[in-house]
C-alpha cells in the first residue's frame, strides 16, 4: 500500500465531501444530492477554489448562473453531463471542457440525465466583489468575508 500524502500533495479520497449547497429554500432541494470535495480549500488555496464535483443520476450542479468577477472552468472526468446556457444545451462526456468568463451574462449550469454518476474537475478565481447572478430564479449571491450570501432580486433576504 503506498505511503500517506503529505503537503502539498493529498489523496482526494481522503477530502471530506459536502453535499447539497448553501442555497436557501426553496432551491437548496434542487441541487440537494451534488457532492464537491473542496480540494482547493483543503490545499489552502487562496485565489482560486479547485472542487472535484459527483452528479449522481438526475442531479444538478447549480442553478443557471453566472458570476460578474469569477471565471470558472470545468472538466469532465467520467460520464455524462448535459451543459445548459443560454444557448441551448450540449453533452459533454470525458476530456471534455467548459469555460465561463468572468462578467459574461450566460448563465449555465450542468445536469445529470444519464444512468450513471457523473465526475468533473470544477475551477474557479475567487474575487471579494463577486455577484452571481440567477436568470430563472429570483435569487442573487454576493461574495462575503464570512461567504455567498443569497437574497431576493430586489435585496431583501430569504
Amino acid at each position: 500500500m503506498p505511503a500517506r500524502l503529505t503537503l502539498p500533495a493529498l489523496d482526494p479520497a481522503e477530502v471530506t465531501t459536502a453535499i447539497g449547497s448553501s442555497y436557501p429554500e426553496p432551491f437548496k432541494l434542487r441541487v440537494s444530492t451534488r457532492c464537491k470535495q473542496r480540494l482547493g480549500d483543503a490545499l489552502g488555496l487562496k485565489s482560486f477554489g479547485v472542487n472535484l464535483t459527483t452528479l449522481p443520476l438526475g442531479a444538478v450542479s447549480a442553478l443557471r448562473h453566472w458570476h460578474s468577477h469569477e471565471d470558472e472552468f470545468i472538466y469532465v472526468l467520467k460520464g455524462e453531463l448535459v451543459l445548459v446556457t443560454d444557448e441551448g444545451e450540449q453533452v459533454l462526456g470525458p476530456g471534455m471542457c467548459a469555460g465561463f468568463p468572468a462578467g459574461k451574462a450566460d448563465g449555465h449550469c450542468l445536469i445529470n440525465r444519464s444512468s450513471k454518476a457523473a465526475v468533473y474537475l470544477e475551477v474557479g478565481t475567487r474575487h471579494g466583489a463577486d455577484v452571481v447572478t440567477y436568470p430563472d430564479d429570483d435569487i442573487v449571491g454576493r461574495a462575503t468575508p464570512q461567504g455567498r450570501r443569497f437574497t431576493h432580486k430586489d435585496g431583501t433576504p430569504y
